[in-house]
């Protein structure tokens, strides 16, 4: 431990340097994937921009409750019917999965596809649920 401290000391440059460089790395792949939003992020978004909510979810788990208006597409077709559900490419995007784990994959995805505004429901139909936000069934 003394050696990694003398280290740190001697070559403080360097260590600040790898320490940005982690941060612009970390910074960049969370903007590739999507901006996070709270739920009312959310129901701003979708009440301003019209923005179209995807839900990630099996159809099982999205017949139990989704958000109003989403749009059913999982994550294991997404490549496929994405086209097929969102006309314009420069339209709002909200993913929404269980616990916000697939939507950042889901983003890579889109923006790789062109979409970009693509944004992610922080902690997934989770944190909806958690904020007292409705579902329909």
């Amino acid at each position: 431990m003394e050696k990694l401290i003398l280290f740190v000391g001697e070559q403080w440059l360097l260590v600040a340097a790898l320490g940005s460089c982690l941060f612009m790395l970390s910074y960049h792949e969370s903007r590739r994937s999507g901006r996070q939003l709270t739920p009312q992020q959310v129901v701003n978004l979708v009440n301003q921009q019209q923005a179209v909510v995807i839900d990630l979810r099996d159809k099982g788990e999205y017949t139990k409750g989704h958000i109003l208006d989403s749009v059913n597409v999982p994550f294991a077709k997404l490549d496929d019917e994405i086209d097929r559900h969102v006309d314009a490419k420069d339209k709002p995007l909200v993913l929404v999965c269980k616990l916000g784990q697939h939507s950042s994959a889901a983003g890579k995805k889109l923006a790789a596809k062109g979409f970009s505004q693509v944004h992610r429901l922080k902690g997934g139909i989770g944190e909806w649920q958690a904020m007292q936000m409705p579902l329909v069934k």
